[in-house]
């Protein structure tokens, strides 16, 4: 029943999305181009340096391809859930509550832009020219593994942002803490994990596992030993790491909104 629900409520803000196709249309492109444009980033480098943190510029492009498209699928998804601090402040998170369906669901169906498809339609783009331009070993393997990075790194985005916004239920005004981490993380991840520093590099790859979105799974399609001297393995995990971070994420968010109490207003 409760699915149903949500299937209306995501199809009704579709349609309305929909109602003016050249806006639409325009909206997509512009998501598209914002996409682009951070590969243009990484175009520029490599016109000054032949490689970026030991790796080739195809090879950047096919991290960046993976992140990008992971993380368009978790910002069209779980993106909603910036205007979590709104909601708390203005209690209407408090009509959350009152309904009979699971609030994070809620938050998460409560404005789905399909707009961002254009940026997922670019990174997916990206990442076919990337393959089609690395020396890949191709097997039933690897063929599974570019299907389920992009896929396992959305669900490790969706759930930083899950874990990074449920921080706005402590810090009513913590967006831009929030912020922080999950764009921050997408930075991240759009190139080699070498290119850091050790700090950073630790708390970017393992305490929000973003090195498992695009960098280890790149490893492991392009048959490549970790600079690092991390084990060949964790390349093939990332789908692992995804259902972990997934449940932290329903944990944390669970906490969160146990100790809701409510700005007074």
């Amino acid at each position: 029943m409760a699915e149903s629900v949500y299937v209306r409520i995501i199809g009704a803000r579709l349609r309305g999305q929909m109602s003016y196709r050249t806006s639409f249309a325009l909206q997509c492109l512009a998501q598209a181009v914002t996409q682009l444009g951070e590969l243009l980033v990484i175009l520029v480098l490599f016109n000054r340096v032949s490689a970026l943190g030991g790796f080739s510029v195809n090879e950047v492009v096919l991290m960046y391809a993976i992140a990008g498209t992971a993380f368009g699928i978790a910002d069209m998804v779980a993106g909603q859930l910036d205007q979590l601090p709104t909601y708390i402040r203005t209690g209407t998170f408090d009509v959350v509550l009152l309904r009979p369906l699971g609030t994070l669901a809620q938050m998460m169906t409560s404005d789905v832009q399909l707009r961002k498809i254009g940026r997922v339609g670019a990174g997916l783009a990206t990442l076919v020219y990337a393959v089609n331009h690395n020396d890949i070993g191709w097997s039933p393997f690897t063929v599974l593994l570019v299907v389920a990075a992009p896929i396992g790194g959305a669900v490790i985005f969706g759930s930083i942002w899950i874990m990074a916004n449920a921080i706005c239920f402590w810090l009513v005004d913590g967006q831009e803490l929030a912020n922080t981490v999950t764009y921050g993380s997408s930075a991240f991840t759009s190139y080699p994990a070498t290119v850091y520093g050790p700090w950073l590099r630790r708390f970017f790859a393992f305490v929000i596992p973003g090195a498992f979105v695009a960098y280890y799974p790149s490893l492991a399609l392009l048959g490549r030993p970790d600079p690092l001297g991390g084990p060949a393995l964790l390349g093939w995990i990332s789908p692992l790491v995804a259902v972990v971070a997934a449940g932290v994420a329903g944990l944390v968010w669970r906490s969160a909104v146990r100790h809701y109490r409510g700005t007074g207003s």
